[in-house]
């Protein structure tokens, strides 16, 4: 999947505001995100948060041979991870060329500029050494990925402590930590890298760019110092030329950065070994803030017992009296019990509504009973009227029953207490009625 590209709007938006000297998260030009290092249960782990930019770090060991080029040196490995998880235009299982450059640079800054002392990992000369393996997991993507990258692999690195081992002989033999205190790595100096924005050609310039303002930029600068003011690498890249004057620049500002980051580094390091040696709170779950619905923990209240059966009688007599208790059941009838009062049995009772619709249905019914029985009056007396000697005439015509829908249907009750003969006098005077009207014509 690849990222939403930005609209021609954004961008000149996002440039218009550079050129203005503002940013869109309220920094200045110079300004870092907030760093914040939290470490796990286990030394080596570590995750570095720079704004909404996150980095899991993690440190292991074991014991392999070495090369045969550098027989008393230990080995270091870097590897930094990519993954859909931190945004949708980054495909997992890809070499995108973002990540060749960027474990480039960390294995520059981390392992050329000599900041671990490899000879101190030998432990038979020529046969084992230890190998240090450093994984980053890029848990979130909000731009400047490399700095991240870059904090997250030497606090993680800092943090780690590695087995305490023997050699008796040829026997090589490794403690665990509850036999013998782990030993910490041998580091000399901290490299840390700061990355320079630039825009209209190198006309501005920007510390720390955020994802979309690295969408708009024109080129890009690293540098990795340390607190000594040594440059351990620098890397340019982008369709920008920087001129001496800039590069300069850019190093004085790196200088300020790292100071303050390798103190925030070492603070956070400090307080971590204080909770662990005291046996206070530490790890992921401990650094999450209390009264959340992600807290694990709470913090106990205390709770005051003092004059507790006081406080319970004065509860008891400001309550309103209990009611009756009836302790032995009512039977009606076996099988039922009943206890208490209750209410009055209302089933098979009909609402309001449900009594307005019978009502209804036996006005309706009435009056339909009350129709019928007038029109069969009508009907006997037009037969007395008629003569007896009055010729009948047969009609040829199909239609022999004349079908009338009436809107409701009687009841049965009505039908019961008409009889069968009248209903057969109205027939035939409907059809002598009929008879006559044809023959007239």
């Amino acid at each position: 999947m690849k990222a939403t590209p930005l609209s021609n709007c954004e961008r000149r938006f996002l440039l218009r505001a550079i050129q203005e000297r503002k940013r869109l998260d309220g920094r200045q030009c110079y300004d870092y995100r907030n760093i914040r290092v939290s470490f796990g249960a286990d030394r080596g782990c570590c995750i570095v948060e720079l704004g909404k930019t996150r980095v899991l770090a993690q440190v292991s060991c074991e014991l392999v041979s070495p090369k045969p080029n550098r027989p008393t040196e230990g080995v270091l490995f870097f590897n930094l991870e990519l993954s859909p998880m931190a945004a949708p235009g980054l495909e997992p299982g890809r070499q995108s060329e973002l990540l060749v450059s960027l474990n480039r640079l960390l294995e520059r800054c981390l392992r050329d500029s000599k900041c671990i002392d490899t000879e101190s990992l030998c432990v038979v000369a020529g046969e084992k050494v230890w190998q240090i393996r450093l994984d980053m997991h890029l848990l979130n993507h909000d731009g400047n990925i490399t700095d991240a990258a870059s904090i997250a692999g030497i606090v993680a690195l800092c943090h780690f402590r590695r087995p305490d081992v023997s050699v008796q002989g040829e026997e090589v033999t490794v403690y665990t930590p509850e036999e013998r205190d782990p030993v910490p790595l041998s580091i000399h100096h901290m490299p840390i890298c700061v990355t320079f924005a630039f825009f209209h050609q190198g006309t501005y310039l920007l510390v720390d760019p955020s994802e979309r303002e690295e969408r708009v930029m024109d080129g890009l600068l690293v540098i990795a110092m340390n607190k000594h003011r040594e440059i351990c690498t620098i890397q340019s890249s982008g369709v920008v030329m920087l001129v001496q004057d800039q590069i300069l620049r850019c190093s004085k500002i790196t200088a300020v950065k790292v100071a303050e980051i390798t103190e925030l580094i070492q603070k956070a390091l400090e307080n971590d070994h204080k909770a662990r040696k005291e046996g206070g709170k530490f790890g992921f779950a401990e650094s999450i803030p209390n009264q959340r619905i992600t807290a694990f923990k709470m913090e106990s209240a205390a709770v005051d017992t003092n004059n507790v059966e006081e406080q319970a009688g004065e509860i008891i007599a400001k309550a309103d009296p209990p009611s009756e208790v009836f302790a032995n059941p009512i039977l009606h009838t076996p099988g039922t019990a009943q206890i208490g009062e209750g209410i009055e049995n209302s089933w098979g009772d009909l609402e309001e509504s449900e009594k307005e619709e019978v009502a209804e249905e036996e006005g309706e019914s009435e009056a339909a009973a009350f129709e019928c029985q007038k029109t069969e009056t009508e009907d006997t007396n037009m037969m007395k009227e008629t003569k007896e000697d009055e010729p009948i005439l047969l009609s040829d015509s199909e239609e022999e029953e004349v079908v009338i829908l009436e809107p409701q249907e009687v009841p049965r009750k009505t039908r019961t207490q008409t009889s069968t003969k009248p209903e057969n006098t109205s027939k035939k005077a409907f059809n002598k009625r009929r008879r006559k009207k044809r023959t007239s014509r």
